[in-house]
């Protein structure tokens, strides 16, 4: 039973690798098992999670996450696609920053819906998504553990130096300190979707103002740390 899990972790997130053919029921048994052996060396940690190997209902997730906290104390704070550039962004946002910073973001978990209305007077990340109709609104940055849809405002003190980061990027409208990109703008979407609007390239992104304009790119490396 143990090879039908795989379990590989870092600071920042876990990784199950599940095998595909056998039941689910016996799936979850193993992946109970695997928690029970590892209890002692995760203790109390937030995490994110990434599944490989086997395609998953969101029902399915949720019974795993569900096995994981019935018999572990890790907390799961969100699922993410398994790959490099996810972890990078992962490290930066779970880590925070330093004990000397001026200044410290805050979390907020769940779904934004229509009609919502978020303001905070630091930086912010949601573990959730901003549906159609909701909207954000930080003096720092706004990072998004999820899919953006709505409208963010970033560096609302007219900080054009902040930006917006989003594992889903699609909002209606972004602003960065005094400049705003709508959906439409074509600066704004420069390089970062296919040319067919009904198949969007998702993928990590942030957005950053670059003369005048906001811009939407795919977050790499490079560009995380010199943002």
């Amino acid at each position: 039973m143990s090879q039908n899990v795989i379990l590989k972790s870092n600071k920042y997130g876990i990784n199950l690798i599940l095998n595909e053919d056998i039941a689910f029921d016996e799936l979850l048994a193993a992946v109970a098992e695997k928690f029970r052996e590892a209890g002692g060396f995760f203790k109390d940690a937030k995490m994110a999670l990434s599944f490989e190997g086997r395609q998953l209902s969101a029902a399915q997730e949720q019974q795993i996450i569900d096995t994981i906290s019935e018999n572990s104390n890790v907390s799961i704070v969100c699922i993410v696609e398994n790959d490099a550039i996810r972890e990078q962004i992962l490290k930066g946002l779970l880590e925070g920053p330093p004990e000397d910073a001026c200044s410290t973001g805050q979390f907020y978990k769940g779904t934004l819906r229509s009609g919502q209305f978020l303001e905070c007077e630091r930086s912010i990340i949601v573990l959730g998504d901003v549906n159609p109709g909701a909207k954000i609104i930080s003096q720092g940055n706004v990072v998004i553990l999820g899919a953006l849809k709505g409208n963010a405002y970033a560096g609302a003190g007219g900080d054009n130096q902040a930006f917006i980061a989003a594992l889903d990027m699609d909002p209606v409208q972004l602003k960065i300190g005094d400049v705003i990109g709508r959906s439409a703008d074509k600066a704004m979407w420069s390089g970062n979707k296919k040319k067919k609007k009904a198949e969007p390239v998702v993928e990590p992104q942030v957005a950053i103002v670059k003369d005048d304009n906001i811009y939407i790119e795919p977050i790499t490396k490079g560009l995380l740390n010199n943002l």
